[in-house]
């Protein structure tokens, strides 16, 4: 399997639509593919999609390996870039060793796990049974996993092929779910000044992978200011921030009417450099802005205002526990994902996540979630959970690839559970006794834009799943 054509499949993929819920392009494409090479493939009503190359003769023994990525990707971009994600394609360059798009996401994740997928179904090395499973919208819930059919795919050894750090084995992972919160307000007329307040340039990331990196959650941090200025009369006029529940929110826009726009504006600016200071090497590009603006709406209610504003100030976000067995893991933690007003409805929408290895700690994060926002009058529900994966260090396919490395590289393999989410968790509830283990490229900036492929680890990892598949018996 040759890199160069793993970086064209990709390449390739950057031109097709699939952004979550909407991965219709992509599931027709792999299915012409396949047709195009020969294969047998079938798709499932989700638009789960299963691509078989039967084994080699005297390979018929060989027991199958299923390699899996997800379709979808995580569709974010900068403030005031024109990008249609279900139409254009995505914008890339090459720099010092990176691929990169700079002003949205790049979809290396899971992209680039198709492209090996399909790049290792091309060649000719003689190997047992493959089959490559691309499921739908892991992104938004792992709506493809958590629907599909027992019986699928007939393989019990699974090679999920989507993580993001080169020289890392992955043997488990954090379970999550999303929790979702809606605020009914009504409005209520006023002679005050409005000021629009925004914070941007944050860095933001992955919700499971960054968590603990200490990054500013712009979300956050406006409602941290909003709340300061209670005591002198502000009231919310609306609030948007945030994008998608696993990504840190990187941007936030509040527009509030108050007595005194002079004073606010200046109290906006000193939080600002406060701000400046509080994240100078994490987010050293985040810039605070301040202005007077035209009444178009009037304000939320003073009692509606306050409890909205307190509650966000109050909400859980950031790392809660970290893993009494794996150093340096993160266990349970909470992102406070968005906000977003919703005029016409009347409803300003929170969206929040919730990740945990144990099952019980992620429920009770939840739980503290709702509580939160149930006590300022709320109506929150939780949905789209999905499990965890515990590790086997007894795993065979564990063993047979860190074997690998070890001959290939000369070098040890971190062995590692992961606190983001992978589907792996829903396969073994499904395919019970289905022997998993994760590894890909270096991947950097995930769910945000910016975010980057490492090209110099594409060599070890192209070279460690042909060498695994290759020689797995």
């Amino acid at each position: 399997m040759e890199i160069a054509r793993v970086l064209d499949i990709f390449k390739e993929i950057t031109t097709i639509p699939r952004e979550s819920g909407y991965e219709g392009p992509v599931t027709d494409w792999l299915c012409r593919w396949a047709e195009a090479h020969g294969l047998e493939y079938k798709r499932d009503a989700t638009g789960n999609v299963l691509i078989i190359r039967e084994a080699a003769s005297g390979k018929e023994g060989v027991p199958t390996i299923v390699l899996q990525a997800h379709q979808d990707m995580v569709c974010e971009k900068n403030a005031g870039v024109e990008h249609d994600f279900r139409k254009d394609p995505i914008k890339y360059v090459i720099e010092d060793g990176w691929m990169i798009a700079k002003d949205t996401t790049l979809g290396a994740d899971d992209g680039i796990g198709i492209a090996a997928s399909l790049a290792l179904l091309e060649d000719d090395a003689p190997t047992g049974k493959i089959e490559c499973l691309f499921t739908i919208s892991e992104e938004t819930g792992m709506d493809g996993a958590e629907a599909m059919e027992s019986g699928f795919f007939s393989g019990k050894t699974l090679i999920n092929l989507d993580s993001e750090d080169e020289g890392q084995l992955f043997i488990g992972c954090a379970g999550g779910l999303n929790t979702n919160i809606k605020f009914r307000f009504t409005r209520k007329e006023s002679n005050l000044n409005y000021v629009r307040c925004s914070i941007s340039g944050g860095i933001g990331g992955h919700s499971g992978d960054d968590i603990n990196k200490g990054r500013a959650n712009t979300v956050q941090l406006m409602a941290r200011f909003l709340y300061s200025q209670l005591s002198s009369g502000l009231l919310l006029v609306s609030i948007d921030g945030g994008g998608k529940p696993n990504a840190i929110a990187r941007e936030c826009e509040a527009l509030v009417a108050v007595p005194d726009a002079a004073k606010c504006i200046a109290a906006f600016r000193a939080f600002g450099a406060d701000l400046k200071e509080e994240f100078h090497r994490t987010d050293p590009d985040l810039v605070c802005k301040a202005e007077r603006a035209s009444m178009h709406l009037m304000p939320i209610a003073p009692s509606a205002s306050r409890r909205i504003i307190s509650a966000l100030y109050s909400c859980p976000h950031g790392v809660e526990a970290m893993s009494q067995d794996i150093p340096d893991l993160v266990q349970t933690s909470s992102n406070l994902a968005s906000a977003h007003t919703h005029e016409g409805k009347r409803i300003i929408e929170v969206v929040t996540s919730q990740r945990s290895s144990a099952t019980s700690e992620r429920r009770a994060m939840a739980a503290k979630v709702r509580a939160c926002f149930e006590n300022a009058g709320a109506v929150v529900r939780h949905m789209y959970e999905y499990p965890g994966w515990n590790p086997d260090m007894n795993s065979h396919i564990l063993a047979r690839t860190a074997d690998a490395y070890r001959r290939l590289f000369n070098q040890e393999p971190e062995i590692k559970a992961i606190h983001a989410g992978l589907e792996c968790g829903l396969f073994l509830q499904k395919f019970p006794g289905l022997d998993m283990i994760s590894f890909g490229p270096t991947l950097r900036g995930v769910h945000a834009p910016g975010e980057k492929l490492e090209l110099a680890s594409m060599d070890k990892f192209v070279a460690l799943l042909d060498d695994v598949v290759r020689n797995f018996e």
